[in-house]
């Protein structure tokens, strides 16, 4: 079986027509025609029904399944030739949240400096959701990732070791500023300047919403944290933050919610299950581990 064949096989499976096929790969149409075939009498099946007559080609159940494993194989085909290639400039594809980046991950850097570590680190500063798919793609090495509940992904190894409530977050001259034991339906009909859409913060307040009934009032997002609370600060608004973000320094309120089954910001470490990590990639999974344990 060549690996060329099953790239023809996906293609057409899409395309259904040999001749289109034959284009996208500069080749000609008894080429396409030919690879088709050996798969066909490798698996003695028939992936494609082809009606001569109106110049139509069907994919079969079977050939459906099929397409189902390929897309799979030529996919791990993919990671494989990016972690290869990657393995050979001896470094470390890490990715890295803006939150945790900006209020989690620099105490590591000392210990990342002792151990060598980190002139090996290639960051990729993205939300955890577009971090969790450049994980699944082979794009990455390895992510702390933010999740708005335990993350489970059976193609990665993942350890979760911390959780941190979210907040809201006031100006001290805020009416609410004051209040004991606040819930979030006390917080209908005011402004929120929140996180963009694509942080972890929105499954978990779009929850919150629902649980309390209230259709919320969002009047600025930004994806950067400071210019959140610089607004929050003046007043302009309140906002919904993980305590991870939340500094003794911001001159805020910083108020807890006194709602029961609260989502909680979960912080986890993840990697490729298959991947076999090097001696460097290990040592920055212990020493990453290692502090959270700590520092939690």
């Amino acid at each position: 079986m060549k690996i060329r064949d099953l790239e023809y096989f996906i293609e057409l499976v899409k395309d259904k027509n040999f001749s289109v096929v034959a284009d996208h790969f500069q080749v000609s149409q008894p080429t396409i025609t030919m690879a088709i075939n050996r798969l066909e009498e490798e698996y003695g099946t028939t992936f494609f029904i082809r009606d001569h007559i109106h110049h139509q080609i069907t994919v079969t159940k079977i050939g459906q399944q099929y397409a189902q494993h390929v897309r799979a194989i030529l996919s791990e085909l993919a990671v494989a030739r990016r972690e290869i290639e990657h393995a050979k400039l001896n470094k470390i594809r890490f990715g890295l949240p803006p939150i945790i980046g900006n209020y989690y991950f620099p105490p590591l850097t000392p210990r990342l400096l002792r151990s060598n570590l980190i002139d090996k680190l290639e960051v990729t500063e993205e939300g955890s959701e577009n971090l969790l798919q450049m994980l699944l793609r082979g794009e990455l090495d390895m992510a702390l990732l933010g999740s708005a509940s335990p993350l489970q992904q059976p193609e990665l190894s993942v350890k979760e070791f911390a959780q941190y409530p979210f907040h809201i977050i006031m100006s001290r001259d805020h009416q609410l500023a004051k209040k004991q034991d606040l819930q979030f339906a006390d917080l209908k009909g005011q402004s929120f300047i929140l996180p963009d859409t694509d942080f972890i913060h929105e499954k978990a307040f779009r929850r919150m919403c629902r649980l309390a009934h209230i259709r919320p009032k969002v009047i600025y997002r930004t994806n950067d944290i400071h210019i959140i609370k610089n607004m929050v600060a003046e007043n302009l608004g309140i906002s919904f933050l993980t305590e991870l973000a939340i500094t003794a320094n911001d001159r805020l309120v910083d108020l807890a919610l006194a709602d029961p089954q609260q989502p909680v910001f979960h912080l986890s470490l993840a990697a490729r299950h298959n991947e076999i990590l090097s001696p460097a990639k290990e040592k920055l999974w212990e020493l990453i581990l290692d502090y959270g344990g700590k520092k939690n």
